[in-house]
């Protein structure tokens, strides 16, 4: 009877106003693997479909997103929790929400978002257990557009800028971090079997805000996409339809501006703007961090100027401002793009230009491959250098919400060289020498990187020597651990300086460095040479980021390297006794009671970047993810999937480690949008209802 009340309360005050959805009309098919293919009529109730199947497999996750955007997650997860929920406030969800959701989206995309939080509420009414803390439930629609806004305040590196500020490293930086992920197209002139290929290669943190989530949406509207979201993701935000696809990684033009303020020495709440004492906003946020037993109350003091929040630290007040959080109409973008069904449908989704931030790497049916490095970059005085921090006193510097198109982006269609790619790389070189867009036609002020990456230096080479490519080719390409002859990472010649150390002018570590110099440049699970190779990387990297004025990677003097290797010895002579060991026996996958050897190293094209284990292990934290590769031509789609761990993110589940040793190995598993075979090989198939365990359901199809 609770559970009843409870449900009726949710429906009530959740959905007052949508078109209540039978949860009987959807099927949610999980394959061998625990996939959840989800079918219903409409696209509103497939989009039901998904969101209780994320709710089954990590509501967890779900939960702690929902608890940050209302400011509560310091409740449940302490001083991290904390800092989660003041970015949130950082980036003005609830402002910029509250403010543009009426007109925003479409009516047909309201359906879908009314959908999907149908589906959650009805998951938390009939599973309340599960809540943490009271008064969090239900949801609102607003409340998952706050979570796009708040996941693309982070992938457009905003937070790097309040890292930075909170620092009091804010002063002269410039640049962006780069980050992993990787994505290939290639013609059927450039492989052997005359199919388009495509790699949808994305590194993001294995578990939790950012970690993939596999599943297929189908619905009798015409959705039918099979790929990676975010748990809280109402489409899937990368992968594969009957017609094309796309692969997604994280671009690095100037999308956020810094600005510092002149302020009144007679009165702290104002700032000098066009000659002029303008007044400061303040915005006092309060949160509550477990701490023990306890929930202690912190507050934050904020302001707005004309630019944006504004930061106060020791060297004074600064304000931000980034296209982030001006349009909120990213998740529909998506939802197009999801729903398109040839090259003009998909092109025509993109001039939504609603995507904050984000390279994008298609191939279709129809052997169009194309690339764009999109974003919303707004039209700057170019008469200041934007890359430092501005001045914030001038009108001059206060550019207008109005972006470049995106036929002014670096974009390729179907270039000669036959292939697109990027690695977090430069846009400027991302198919072949010939075909590449020359940087100087852009305008300046948008701030695109020219830097290559050990990636892109060692994926054009890969590339380079093939003619045409079999399948097998394109999957040693992308899987392969090498680093180039060249030794470049991030523009800098880390690793050659590590491998060029002195023997005789630090005799300490001579042994260490004689163990390098016999690496054979790949992280190979088996070398014995990488490992100590790794913790010296893994230290030098702790030092960027505790160090936020070096978290562009900037060469550090001999010094910092040596101490590195000093660091790397100890550790490996106090837990191991040796400096040659096998990567993969310090160096693992695990989740549970699952621990498997693993090979990668940060800024390979498989990358691995790991966080301490146990024993002085190593274990996977972030890089090779969600993986997949898809064949195209006009009579047969071919798709290959892995995900790191499982479709489930529940302990306990089988389905939460069942993938890991076919990901160690480098293995892929079929996959299918058919929907006979998927129907005929599923394991089980059920309704999203509350009264009925899913295993006394009976089969069904639709």
């Amino acid at each position: 009877m609770r559970r009843l009340i409870v449900w009726l309360a949710f429906l009530f005050v959740a959905n007052a106003g949508y078109a209540q959805i039978n949860s009987l009309n959807i099927d949610i098919v999980r394959d061998k693997w625990g996939v959840p293919h989800i079918y219903g009529n409409t696209d509103a109730e497939a989009a039901y479909g998904l969101a209780w199947a994320q709710c089954e497999d990590d509501f967890k996750t779900l939960q702690e997103l929902v608890l940050a955007i209302r400011g509560r997650l310091g409740e449940v997860n302490g001083k991290d929790g904390a800092i989660l929920d003041m970015m949130a406030f950082i980036s003005g969800a609830d402002r910029v929400v509250d403010a543009a959701y009426d007109t925003a989206f479409s009516a047909d995309y309201r359906k879908v978002l009314g959908g999907y939080v149908q589906g959650v509420n009805d998951y938390v009414a009939a599973h309340p257990e599960e809540v943490a803390l009271k008064n969090v439930f239900p949801v609102t629609e607003k409340d998952f557009v706050k979570l796009y806004v708040l996941t693309n305040t982070f992938l457009t590196s905003v937070y790097l800028d309040v890292m930075k500020i909170f620092k009091g490293n804010i002063k002269n930086y410039e640049g962006n971090v780069a980050s992993g992920s990787n994505g290939f197209a290639f013609k059927s002139t450039k492989t052997t079997n005359g199919k388009t290929f495509l790699a949808v290669n994305s590194h993001q943190p294995l578990e939790g805000m950012f970690a993939w989530y596999e599943a297929h949406v189908t619905s009798n509207e015409g959705w039918n996409m099979l790929g990676g979201t975010f748990i809280g993701g109402s489409s899937i935000f990368l992968g594969t339809n009957p017609n094309l696809g796309w692969a997604c990684t994280l671009n690095h033009p100037d999308m956020s501006d810094v600005y510092k303020l002149e302020i009144n020495p007679d009165n702290h709440l104002q700032y000098k703007f066009d000659g002029k004492w303008e007044t400061l906003e303040p915005l006092e946020k309060k949160v509550k961090v477990k701490v023990g037993f306890l929930k202690i109350p912190v507050k934050k003091t904020f302001y707005m100027s004309k630019y944006g929040i504004t930061l106060k630290n020791k060297d004074g007040y600064y304000a931000l401002r980034f296209a982030a959080n001006m349009d909120i109409r990213s998740p529909e973008q998506v939802y197009r793009m999801n729903k398109a069904r040839n090259y003009t449908e998909w092109y025509s989704a993109l001039k939504m230009e609603a995507i904050p931030g984000m390279n994008l790497i298609y191939a279709d049916r129809e052997d169009n491959i194309f690339y764009l490095s999109t974003a919303q970059l707004p039209y700057r005085n170019p008469n200041f250098d934007w890359m430092k921090v501005l001045p914030g006193d001038t009108s001059a510097t206060l550019w207008e919400p109005k972006f470049h198109p995106i036929e002014e982006l670096p974009h390729y269609l179907n270039p000669a060289s036959g292939y697109l790619f990027n690695t977090n790389n430069t846009p400027f070189d991302a198919t072949g020498k010939a075909d590449n867009l020359d940087y100087k036609l852009f305008d300046k002020t948008m701030g695109y990187q020219l830097e290559t990456n050990n990636r892109s230096i060692r994926a054009q080479y890969l590339i380079g020597q093939y003619d045409k490519l079999s399948y097998a080719d394109f999957k040693r390409v992308k899987y392969d651990e090498g680093v180039d002859d060249s030794m470049y990472n991030y523009n800098c010649e880390n690793m050659k300086t590590f491998l060029q150390l002195d023997p005789q002018k630090y005799p300490d570590i001579a042994d260490a460095i004689a163990v390098m110099k016999d690496w054979d440049h790949t992280a190979n699970v088996n070398s014995k040479e990488a490992a100590i190779l790794v913790f010296a990387v893994k230290h030098l990297m702790d030092q960027i980021v505790a160090d936020a004025k070096n978290y562009e990677f900037n060469c550090f003097p001999e010094a910092t390297y040596v101490e590195a290797v000093r660091h790397a010895k100890k550790h490996m002579l106090k837990h191991f006794g040796t400096l040659r060991i096998a990567l993969g026996e310090v160096q693992r996958h695990v989740r549970g009671d699952v621990d498997l050897p693993i090979g990668g190293a940060p800024e390979v094209l498989a990358a691995t970047i790991p966080q301490p284990y146990k024993d002085g292990k190593l274990r996977t934290m972030v890089g090779e993810s969600y993986i997949q590769l898809v064949q195209f031509s006009k009579d047969t789609l071919e798709i290959e999937t892995i995900h790191a761990y499982g479709a489930s993110a529940r302990p306990g589940n089988k389905h939460s480690t069942d993938q890991m040793q076919m990901f160690v190995n480098k293995q892929l598993k079929p996959m299918t949008l058919d929907k006979d075979k998927i129907y005929q090989q599923a394991e089980i198939v059920y309704h999203p209802v509350a009264e009925k365990k899913a295993e006394e359901q009976p089969l069904t199809k639709k």
